[in-house]
């Protein structure tokens, strides 16, 4: 395949995966009004890891888990559940469009790790991509002063999170196999919040509405990552970190969706500026938190 058309392949899958993640972002900004943040971070690998389970490990088998560099696979695997259960809260308590703006200090720490640590050439174009498209994250959000300062916290560890897990993929991706570093994902992030379970599970039982919602978070997180994996073995990480802003275009209009909210509109950012969910709290005179821990 021509070198054109694997960076036009890459492009392609990363637009996808944006779309995956703005959609679980979307889901578990619903679920976490009822459920507590960790029991959705631990539905997301959990049901992402038995899908793996069941397609691929019949015909993979021992293959699936081979690898030659399993500290940084498992290493790799943290940082993303790290990701998952930071942004998790910090949507929980923000707007989508403007917490997912917050979460793009990404891209610029990636372009700078990848120089620093996978010695890749940055070019003069690379960096007004990225600042072009940071700028253009804050002019499209807005986020003002009015938004939370526990929420903005969570989103920055979700971002260095996240800086740490695209620069390993772009390490691991050339040797290793993707389904393998998406397996490993799964099983770490699965076993993590297993064991602590016991430090946060209580509450609620899902019916069957939310359980499929809480499983439709590890189908859009194992799509989402198997494109961004599959990106990285066919274009540099410092040509692909700027098309990850593709993922705020999809938050506002997924927002504007099903939370009725404008990126910049006058809203109630204390609880995540939600109208809908606002006006449905108070009509009953309470007004429910996000539920970080049980």
């Amino acid at each position: 395949m021509p070198d054109r058309r694997k960076v036009g392949l890459a492009i392609l899958l990363m637009v996808g995966a944006t779309l995956c993640f703005a959609a679980l972002d979307a889901t578990s900004k619903y679920l976490s009004r009822t459920y507590p943040i960790p029991m959705m971070v631990w539905g997301r690998y959990t049901f992402h890891c038995l899908m793996m389970l069941i397609f691929l490990a019949p015909s993979m088998r021992l293959e699936l888990v081979a690898t030659t560099r399993p500290v940084a696979q498992i290493t790799r695997a943290l940082m993303l559940t790290g990701t998952t259960g930071f942004s998790m809260a910090g949507f929980s308590l923000m707007p989508l469009a403007e917490s997912t703006a917050f979460l793009f200090v990404t891209p610029l720490v990636v372009v700078i790790l990848s120089h620093w640590l996978l010695k890749e050439s940055i070019t003069r174009g690379h960096w007004i991509a990225v600042l072009a498209g940071f700028g253009g994250a804050l002019l499209i959000a807005r986020p003002g002063g009015a938004l939370n300062a526990e929420g903005i916290f969570w989103m920055t560890l979700a971002a260095a999170c996240y800086a740490i897990y695209q620069i390993q993929t772009r390490q691991l991706s050339p040797t290793e196999n993707t389904l393998t570093m998406l397996f490993y994902t799964a099983l770490v992030g699965t076993v993590a919040m297993t064991l602590a379970a016991p430090l946060y599970w209580g509450g609620p039982t899902p019916g069957w509405i939310d359980a499929a919602l809480i499983a439709s978070l590890g189908i859009y997180g194992g799509t989402g990552h198997l494109m961004l994996t599959r990106a990285f073995r066919y274009a540099a990480a410092s040509f692909l970190s700027p098309f990850l802003y593709g993922q705020l275009i999809w938050a506002g209009l997924l927002g504007w969706m099903f939370y009725d909210h404008l990126p910049g509109s006058a809203v109630d950012h204390r609880h995540g500026g939600d109208r809908r969910q606002l006006a449905f709290h108070r009509t009953r005179g309470t007004l429910a938190p996000p539920r970080l821990m049980q």
